[in-house]
């Protein structure tokens, strides 16, 4: 079962950590069977307790899952390896549109709005003790929220949306507990729910974000946080539609003790209208990082939600490292005070470029998915067949493995620096790689 690896440990946490250590040299591989709890406590000689004791601190950790009389096994994608495992390498010569990033062209340059944050750092350092928002940000940040219906509360901010996401977690939910994740969905979220011991419970969406009896199941289920992309979703470009805000608020309303976590990567870039859900449920967050539009390396999110929420995200924070500089924070009001993204042609462009390749897939019988965003999703019959064709072919593409727990296959395409006419050689080469037919749906 183990082939030549002998799990090793007379207490639960030696027991874990022999398991743990043996996932992370690769002795025991993603998805290989563990012994049954009563036969490895007899190999061990240790009480049958012990060993349940063991494997239920492995599942918690993210290393293992365990599916009732079928037995417990290393989970496809442990916590300690992540889905950046599922990365393509990209050969020279191969096109990269697997690497989700924005388009260089369509960013606003720094260098005015930083120069100007630090000479005012200059003049009135950021000391100890110090407020740990800078002023602006937080009003303009409260402006634009207020203009698009998100509900008052404090603002605070963050290192980048995951950052909020995690410290969030970490604050209302205790190891064990159950989160409602899109499926397909953002693949470093799907890495860090694990990570920090929760579970997820696969939630489907379509084109207009997660499907409302998805979600009724799932919270009925006893899910603690269910977290939502408002618009540009990764990989699938949903937004969430007028309807479906109504729909999931429904649904929302039945579960008031639920997390809820909204993530607005979009902001800048996508010009569809925002369909908030927060104020349904008591505990709720929602939060918009500068990474799409200004630049993934600026690394800061802004964040609102009920006054308890951010208060215990501001205290952790004020343990750890504190708080995110001011001099960026400055950087960022500077740059939203002059309108340095101008979010419409951002969005056009993005979405002319989207139009495009899913137009050319179309006209080949394939079925493409890319409402918002910079990302188009396709799915395909046999996933690791058709990266290899493309990789062949001279086109770097995400496998879907990256983003998807029970959904069925099919690749990402970044299309935020596709030309027209690699569109359509794309369309081409998507055509063959994919070769039997259309494939049609998320799942």
């Amino acid at each position: 079962m183990l082939g030549g690896y002998k799990i090793q440990g007379r207490r639960a946490a030696e027991i874990a950590a022999s398991v743990e250590r043996a996932v992370g040299s690769g002795e025991l591989e993603p998805g290989q069977l563990l012994p049954p709890m009563r036969e490895l406590a007899a190999e061990l000689e240790v009480n049958p307790n012990t060993v349940a004791a063991a494997y239920r601190t492995l599942r918690e950790r993210g290393v293992i899952e365990t599916a009732g009389r079928r037995g417990s096994r290393v989970r496809p994608r442990p916590a300690t390896t992540g889905r950046e495992a599922d990365r393509t390498d990209v050969p020279e010569g191969v096109r990269d549109v697997a690497n989700g990033n924005p388009d260089p062209g369509l960013l606003p340059p720094l260098a005015k709005a930083f120069a100007a944050a630090a000479e005012r750092n200059d003049r009135e350092p950021v000391l100890y003790g110090d407020a740990a928002v800078e002023p602006e940000l937080a009003r303009l940040a409260r402006a634009a929220l207020d203009a698009d219906g998100v509900p008052d509360g404090p603002v605070h901010v963050a290192s980048g949306s995951l950052d909020v996401v995690e410290r969030v977690l970490a604050v209302h939910l205790k190891p064990g507990d159950t989160v409602a994740v899109e499926d397909p969905g953002w693949g470093s979220l799907l890495d860090l729910v694990p990570a920090i011991g929760l579970r997820t419970a696969p939630v489907r969406v379509d084109d207009e974000g997660p499907l409302p009896d998805d979600v009724r199941r799932a919270l009925g289920a006893g899910a603690r946080a269910l977290i939502v992309t408002d618009r540009a979703q990764n990989p699938t470009g949903a937004a969430v539609s007028a309807g479906r805000e109504r729909a999931l608020r429904a649904v929302l309303k039945e579960y008031p003790q639920v997390l809820l976590i909204e993530d607005d990567h979009g902001h800048g870039i996508v010009d569809l209208p925002l369909h908030p859900l927060a104020g349904v449920t008591h505990s709720w967050v929602f939060v918009r990082s500068a990474a799409k539009a200004y630049g993934p390396d600026l690394r800061l999110a802004v964040f609102t939600g009920d006054a308890v929420t951010v208060d215990r995200v501001r205290g952790r924070q004020r343990v750890g490292p504190g708080w995110v500089s001011r001099i960026g924070q400055r950087a960022l009001a500077g740059l939203w005070s002059e309108g340095a993204v101008d979010t419409r042609a951002v969005s056009a462009a993005y979405a002319g470029r989207r139009d495009v390749l899913i137009g050319a897939l179309a006209e080949r019988g394939i079925a493409a998915h890319g409402r918002s965003g910079m990302n188009v999703w396709i799915p395909v019959p046999d996933e690791t067949g058709a990266v290899a064709r493309l990789l062949h072919a001279g086109w770097a593409v995400a496998p879907g493995a990256r983003f998807r727990t029970g959904a069925g296959p099919g690749i990402r395409v970044t299309v935020s620096t596709l030309t027209r006419r690699e569109a359509v050689s794309l369309a081409e080469a998507i055509a063959a790689a994919v070769g039997a037919g259309p494939v049609r749906g998320y799942a």
